[in-house]
């Protein structure tokens, strides 16, 4: 089975993984804290909120958590000061949260320590695949292993090297390919529609029609299935398709 994968009787590599990681969100809206605690709890994570700065600061030097979202806008201190105190003693990614757009507020904000800029209203899917990017990233810097299969597992998906094995056998799949099995397997049992795949392997602003995926993932399967009898993804007819590996 694929290291990212729930086997049925154990969790896989990678949700003990993601079910490690910790974050902390700050944000002065109630609304907008328990719409995101509630979905990156659903998502596995472990989550901490604070309300306003002062708390913030508290939570994120005695929790350490590995990623913080940090509205700028707080009632106590503002969140170019948050960041900067967090930041003399904790090294995770810091997203800055704001509806300002102005091009000298982005870059105060990374002058004072943060990792990238959302902007609001945003779209939390865009959030999540963000928060999961800079996880990623910082889980390759910091030396840990990539994603990768338990030895007793078969299919082996490393994604800094951008490669499928079978039993140390390659299965050759082209950029594209490859971009929606990692979209897929880094989310296990999310169900992705055409359009969600095109957008996130293409981008937004991508030409071509999205009837292209179903092409990508016939290929993908002819692939997988040419070195294992095993389904890795499933159609949900009139939705899109998931990994279920």
């Amino acid at each position: 089975m694929v290291s990212e994968m729930l086997s049925q009787s154990r969790l896989s590599a990678f949700e003990r993984w993601k079910m490690e990681q910790k974050l902390l969100i700050i944000d002065d809206e109630k609304g907008i804290l328990w719409l995101l605690r509630d979905y990156f709890e659903i998502q596995g994570y472990q989550v901490l909120t604070a309300g306003a700065g002062e708390e913030a600061v508290k939570l994120a030097l005695s929790q350490e958590p590995d990623l913080i979202l940090l509205d700028i806008s707080l009632p106590d201190i503002d969140g170019l000061e948050v960041c900067k105190r967090i930041r003399e003693k904790v090294n995770c990614p810091i997203l800055f949260l704001t509806a300002k757009v102005e091009e000298q507020d982005r870059i105060n904000g990374f002058l004072m320590g943060g990792d990238d800029y959302i902007l609001k209203p945003f779209s939390i899917e865009e959030l999540g695949a963000r928060v999961m990017a800079h996880l990623r990233r910082e889980r390759r810097s910091t030396g840990h292993r990539e994603l990768e299969e338990e030895k007793e597992e078969q299919l082996f998906i490393s994604y800094s090297q951008r490669q499928i094995q079978y039993h140390n056998k390659l299965v050759r799949l082209t950029k594209t390919e490859f971009d929606i099995v990692e979209l897929l397997s880094m989310n296990p049992g999310q169900v992705f529609s055409r359009e969600q795949i095109y957008e996130r392997v293409r981008g937004i602003d991508g030409e071509g029609d999205n009837s292209i995926i179903m092409e990508h993932i016939r290929r993908i399967r002819n692939k997988l299935s040419a070195v294992s009898e095993k389904e890795y993804i499933e159609t949900v007819w009139g939705v899109g398709y998931k990994w279920i590996g």
